[in-house]
């Protein structure tokens, strides 16, 4: 009978709890290269919808908080871009009206975000939640006496790593809460003028 502990029991006992500790040991690590893959993902899409967001704005002079309409401005909307011929340097051009400015619309999907693979409508998405909406808020804030247009697009992390370790996940918003920090990813402010920077810059 001591033989077989000896020989058989402890061994696998032995291997269980090797297992275990490096189990315990890789989670954190494996977390962390998921959870950095995944915050790439996401600000991709929030820098995407910044770019929509600024378009639109130069439009209209506000931001919109509806994901619809920031869709359908992609898909339907145009820019005006002024282009200058000549050179305001050139004192003989100036002189002869040969330097004048053009102002031309272009369709805002033939002109932003023009790259392999992207597509508009997973904008609206938070990448690896299930299907659950990016938060986007717009709004008019009084700054100095002055009406200044802001918007804010955020990914909270309880969504982003959905499906990881959800203890790690409860440790990283603790984290970030105690620094004054937003738990997750998040692009422009609704609080305060900030030229519509993202959180990890």
């Amino acid at each position: 009978m001591k033989k077989i502990l000896i020989f058989v029991v402890l061994p696998v006992i032995a291997v269980v709890l090797g297992y275990l500790i490096y189990s315990s040991i890789q989670e954190p690590v494996v977390f962390e290269k998921e959870r950095r893959f995944r915050e790439a993902v996401c600000i991709e899409r929030l820098k995407d919808i910044r770019t929509l967001q600024v378009a639109y704005k130069s439009k209209y002079n506000i931001f919109t908080g509806e994901m619809d309409s920031l869709i359908d401005f992609y898909h339907n909307g145009e820019i005006t871009i002024v282009k200058q011929v000549g050179s305001m340097d050139d004192s003989a051009a100036v002189a002869e009206n040969r330097v004048y400015r053009d102002t031309i619309s272009i369709p805002v999907k033939d002109t932003l975000l023009e790259r392999a693979g992207f597509v508009i409508d997973s904008i609206a998405y938070i990448p690896f939640s299930g299907g659950k909406k990016m938060n986007m808020t717009a709004i008019i804030a009084k700054v100095s006496g002055v009406d200044v247009p802001l918007f804010e697009a955020s990914a909270p992390y309880d969504y982003l790593l959905q499906g990881l370790e959800r203890q790690l996940i409860v440790n990283l918003n603790s984290d970030r809460e105690m620094a004054g920090r937003y738990p997750g990813l998040r692009v422009g402010s609704i609080d305060a003028p900030n030229n519509n920077a993202g959180n990890w810059e």
